[in-house]
């Protein structure tokens, strides 16, 4: 293997653990490479051979980065690394570990007994234009009136009902995302929301919890699926990395 292509070690996360140990062969780059971990006193890199290269941000590769985080998820606390973070040799790992130390050592006490929950929230498209309907008689009215109208005559008041629409669409997002965010907040200790894609999308959310609380908060998830059930798709995902709120940029040039 020439120069440009030498292995290096990947690094996926930083974790408590004390002791070397081996998660199986997980590694990125589909070679079946070990994922193990470089210790420094109670902190450890997770890391795999790797290739030093850029790596294309792929589903195969976001996903095989994301598997050897949740492995050592499930028995550790970890704080994730960017995608595509490789660096020269485990030496380089452990001065990154010993400069870093404090910093992660205060990153790994925040995140201790905590976990990401993903939560997503959108509006059932064949419901929620109909109850817009029910519910503003102004639209309901407008739209009768040029029910009879020839088309040449419907395009400006066509336009003024879709106007109208939208913005009661938006008014009924602000409603139960206020809803949905003042019934789940309280049980977070932090809240991540990215911007809704699609128009249907009301919350777009990641919540930092407790694990303690978790069981409390898919309670409150459920009575949001009884309030909104019929009108409402919800999509929850539970017990992730913290993604939203720690993923590690390492300069490897720094060390």
């Amino acid at each position: 293997m020439d120069a440009a292509t030498k292995d290096g070690k990947y690094i996926y996360c930083i974790m408590e653990s004390h002791q070397p140990r081996s998660f199986g062969p997980l590694g990125i780059g589909g070679r079946g490479d070990d994922v193990y971990t470089i210790c420094f006193k109670d902190i450890a890199a997770l890391v795999s051979n790797a290739p030093i290269k850029k790596y294309r941000i792929s589903r195969d590769n976001s996903i095989t980065h994301e598997k050897a985080i949740e492995a050592a998820m499930a028995e550790h606390t970890v704080l994730p690394v960017r995608f595509a973070t490789v660096t020269e040799d485990e030496e380089k790992v452990t001065k990154i570990l010993e400069a870093e130390y404090e910093s992660f050592r205060g990153l790994l006490g925040k995140m201790k007994n905590k976990t990401e929950l993903g939560f997503k929230a959108i509006f059932k498209e064949e419901v929620v234009y109909k109850d817009i309907l029910e519910k503003y008689e102004d639209i309901r009215v407008l739209k009768g009136k040029i029910a009879g109208l020839p088309p040449e005559k419907m395009y400006q008041q066509r336009r003024k009902i879709g106007e109208m629409v939208e913005a009661a669409l938006q008014q009924q997002k602000q409603i139960v995302k206020e809803d949905i965010l003042n019934t789940l907040s309280p049980l977070a200790v932090e809240v991540k929301t990215s911007d809704p894609y699609g128009e249907l999308m009301i919350v777009n959310g990641a919540f930092l919890v407790e694990k303690e609380k978790e069981a409390e908060f898919d309670r409150h998830v459920q009575e949001l699926g009884d309030r909104y059930g019929e009108r409402v798709n919800f999509k929850f995902v539970g017990t992730l990395p913290p993604f939203n709120f720690v993923n590690l940029s390492i300069h490897i040039e720094d060390y």
